[in-house]
């Protein structure tokens, strides 16, 4: 492995392959900076592009771009609460609302600080754990796949700004959103109400451009004269006590990161979404996540680029990719003659570990390559927002359209877009409805296989000891509100009978 690696790296620092992987770490950026081009599109776009190079510059321009188009959604997400990316949707949670206390340089620092920690442990796993890490994602079935899903889906609480009645509302509407469109069991149509466009269901894009970039742009059209329009943004680094603060956060989200990463299928979108409310869930303060925190910043940006390293894990030692982006590098793998497997190792080391490599160098980039890049795009700031405004709308349009090809998906962009309008203004959070939209099919899809696994005995989610852990989890992270609060409750009761005792 050293003798690889070393290999490895000496093929990466060739003068054409190193400009080729600084080509594609400022691809990454720009497309993930802008809303409504992402990592995956451009590496599509890009896979003709690679055809005519020699495998190992081409894998380095794909996966240079796929790492570091991770972390630059995060920039629009904070700076304008548009995710430029999916990967970006958690980050808007708290990020934006940083900015919006003038705190928008912390909040970039914190998220070039904890993307990089992130991509490079996710790195340094996928080069030395890859064959374990992979015998053990195999052990996932649709059981643990469910009832990770529904560990995800118990967070709403800490996610509800306090309203659980609200929260529960929202995700249940999310989990509604996701069952729109042909029953991919069954072949049944469910809720298209004679539509053929809806037949196809709801993508989860339009949802998520609608309810935060549409619905803030309606916003802040009519407080337009209140902006300042010289606002202007610098990337600060965290400094030590803010280090200290979320070490312990991206420490924990960086580990569940990989593990969701690699699980086929999966994806960065659905970790970043798990560790924030995974975070919020254990965190002393609970309550602030959602008002603009560093923890809220700092577990989905670490989660979603260990994650995008971990979806490498299956890529690289089985053959099947782990997301749509590593789907799509799977088909530049067969482009190139070679196929991803148990013997791509031995067939063809020295192409891996030049990549392995070109991954770990594209993370420790963003460290030094990011803050140019903000202050660049955050002059974007100085612009007027009646024509910052219509911009976003129309990236969001195009991004939006680009996905599916579809004018349908544009238009309901826009209805989300107002239905996230008035949501706000009534004080509804949408945190738990992206959260049922993106956990929804999983644990709809999921449950569905495992019962018919089990001839539709549920005992099978009880005795399958990883399954079963994720339950337990569950059920826990549930009550522990109510019996925190009782026994606060309690101790209160008690505290005022001494009190009256004493007088």
């Amino acid at each position: 492995m050293i003798e690889g690696l070393l290999g490895g790296f000496g093929n990466l620092f060739q003068p054409f392959n190193f400009f080729i992987l600084m080509v594609g770490v400022l691809l990454g950026f720009i497309g993930g900076g802008i809303p409504g081009i992402s990592g995956t599109m451009l590496v599509i776009i890009l896979l003709p592009v690679s055809y005519a190079m020699d495998p190992a510059a081409a894998f380095l321009l794909l996966t240079s771009i796929y790492a570091t188009s991770v972390f630059s959604g995060s920039i629009s997400a904070i700076l304008f609460r548009t995710p430029g990316t999916p990967e970006a949707v958690a980050t808007v949670f708290d990020g934006y609302p940083m900015a919006k206390k003038g705190e928008g340089g912390k909040a970039l620092g914190i998220s070039i600080f904890s993307s990089a920690t992130g991509g490079v442990f996710g790195t340094l796993v996928l080069i030395f754990l890859t064959p374990l890490l992979a015998s053990f994602a195999l052990r996932f079935s649709s059981p643990e796949y469910f009832a990770l899903a529904l560990m995800g889906l118990t967070v709403v609480a800490s996610l509800s700004a306090g309203n659980l009645v609200k929260g529960f509302i929202g995700v249940s509407f999310g989990l509604f959103i996701a069952t729109i469109g042909i029953d991919t069991m069954t072949g049944v149509p469910r809720f298209t109400f004679g539509s053929g466009q809806l037949m196809s269901g709801i993508d989860f894009i339009p949802v998520l451009i609608g309810l935060f970039a549409i619905s803030e742009v309606l916003r802040r059209v009519q407080q337009v004269h209140k902006v300042n329009a010289k606002q202007k943004v610098s990337s600060e680094l965290p400094d030590w006590n803010v280090m200290k603060r979320i070490s312990g956060v991206i420490g924990r989200s960086s580990l569940l990161g990989v593990f969701i990463g690699i699980l086929p299928g999966i994806g960065a979108t659905t970790a970043a979404m798990l560790s924030y409310s995974e975070a919020a869930r254990w965190s002393k303060r609970s309550k602030e996540f959602g008002t603009g925190i560093p923890e809220g910043v700092a577990a989905p940006e670490s989660a979603n680029n260990a994650a995008a390293m971990g979806a490498m894990v299956p890529l690289l030692s089985l053959g099947i990719p782990g997301s749509a982006t590593t789907a799509i590098l799977l088909g530049a793998f067969i482009l190139h003659g070679i196929q991803p497997g148990p013997l791509m190792f031995t067939t063809q080391g020295s192409l891996i570990y030049t990549i392995l490599m070109g991954l770990l160098v594209a993370n420790l980039l963003i460290l030094v390559i990011a803050k140019p890049f903000i202050s660049v795009f955050s002059k974007i700031l100085q612009v007027p927002y009646t024509i910052i405004g219509p911009l976003i709308v129309l990236f969001c349009i195009v991004g939006t359209f680009a996905v599916r090809n579809s004018i349908f998906d544009v238009a309901m962009m826009l209805v989300f877009g107002i239905i996230g309008y008035y949501l706000e203004n009534a004080k509804f959070p949408l945190a738990p409805i992206v959260l049922g939209v993106v956990l929804g099919p999983i644990a709809e899809d999921q449950f569905r296989r495992a019962m018919q696994m089990s001839n539709n005995d549920i005992s099978i989610f009880f005795t399958r000891p990883i399954a079963l852990t994720f339950i337990v989890l569950s059920i826990i992270s549930i009550l522990y509100p109510f019996i925190n609060k009782w026994i606060k409750k309690r101790k209160n009761n008690a505290s005022d009978s001494d009190q009256t005792v004493a007088s």
